[in-house]
């Protein structure tokens, strides 16, 4: 494993730092609120290739692979982009591996004009083209509502797994500029609650094959928002290390005090290693590895602990303006806690992480796990 950039891969890091540097100042995260989605900043996404950017080039994509989405991830987090590039990455790829697999069309049945087959192949194409905005339900569904889905309120497609069947629907035509259905939150995401009209929904897939690519999608979404999550720790540990450098008590500044050294310190090494996980995470789906959803899992657990643990702190280093509007950081803490409340209670996660890797039966885990936390609506806003 070697997980030094190429000059190719350093090349789009910087393209892309400058890029949301200037796209995305806090000044646009701000004037993108409460909704959180940018309709001028994602058309300027979409013509980058950054949501096809994974996809097979004879589908359209840019051939690319999930270190350079992971590269992406990382200049999204430290900016804190409005625009759902993770899910709609996740999802194109989703759609397009399936659609190329030919696996759905047995499932739903195939004509020769205008039937499910050439439905899909058309919404295929516009999805990767960023003519339609495609999104992941995180969590499988088994009435006729897919709950508190990232993008919802923006998107044009939704995949979603219901029972052993996965979905494809389409949301009604309302355009950028009229959301709808946003559920309101606290780290201004836009999710929203997406209805499952079975009529008129795509079966994508069928059975132990169906299971199989939701449950790759989602550790693909996992391992993106690890590297999310971790360039906006990075970005959270620069505010502070600012901050404390500038701000004076008892007339020495605050940045000579050893406590305060010390946890930015502990945060710097943290981070360190969530980057290391979010990559190695990356370069493991790239190569195929049989451990590769279990590196994703592990990334973005550690990657939502340590962004949340840095910017609370850098947070408190502020004092009381912390919790002020008009202080950045705190745009920081609120979406390092909502992005990863988004996929549920991170406490049951790490219980069936434990049962994936040490094989301990999934009630004693469970049994080991604290209480449930409340729903991820209730938590984030």
């Amino acid at each position: 494993m070697d997980l030094d950039f190429t000059d190719d891969q350093s090349a789009l890091r910087d393209t892309l730092r400058t890029f949301f540097e200037k796209e995305s100042s806090t000044a646009a995260v701000r004037a993108a609120e409460p909704l959180g989605f940018d309709a001028a900043l994602w058309r300027k996404v979409v013509d980058l290739g950054l949501a096809a950017i994974a996809v097979p080039e004879h589908l359209g994509g840019g051939g690319a692979g999930f270190v350079e989405l992971a590269i992406a991830a990382e200049c999204l987090g430290q900016s804190l982009a409005p625009v759902p590039l993770i899910e709609a990455a996740v999802a194109n790829d989703l759609i397009a591996s399936l659609s190329e697999g030919g696996s759905w069309s047995a499932d739903a049945g195939s004509s020769s004009s205008g039937g499910p087959d050439d439905r899909l192949e058309s919404l295929t194409a516009r999805a990767v083209a960023g003519e339609l905005l495609a999104t992941l339900a995180l969590h499988p569904v088994t009435g006729d509502l897919a709950r508190l889905v990232p993008a919802g309120a923006v998107a044009d497609l939704v995949a979603v797994l219901r029972g052993d069947e996965l979905l494809l629907l389409r949301q009604p035509d309302r355009g950028p500029a009229a959301p709808g259905g946003a559920v309101d939150n606290l780290g201004a995401l836009p999710l929203a609650d997406c209805a499952i009209d079975t009529e008129h929904a795509l079966v994508l897939a069928r059975g132990p094959a169906a299971v199989r690519a939701y449950r790759r999608a989602l550790s693909r979404w996992e391992l993106l928002t690890g590297a999310a999550l971790f360039g906006l720790g990075s970005k959270a540990l620069d505010i502070g290390v600012d901050y404390v450098m500038q701000r004076k008590a008892f007339g020495v500044l605050i940045g000579t005090f050893q406590t305060i050294q010390h946890r930015l310190a502990d945060n710097a090494i943290a981070l360190d290693g969530a980057r290391l996980l979010a990559y190695e995470a990356a370069w493991a789906q790239d190569e195929n590895l049989p451990t590769a959803d279990t590196s994703a899992t592990m990334a973005f657990l550690f990657a939502a602990e340590t962004a949340y643990k840095t910017a609370s702190e850098v947070l408190h280093f502020h004092g009381g303006y912390g919790y002020t509007l008009e202080y950045d950081i705190q745009l920081y803490f609120r979406r390092a806690k909502a992005w990863s409340l988004v996929a549920g209670d991170s406490r049951a996660a790490y219980a069936r992480l434990a049962h994936r890797v040490f094989g301990a039966a999934p009630a004693q885990a469970e049994a080991q796990a604290p209480a449930p936390a409340p729903a991820p609506a209730e938590r984030a806003g």
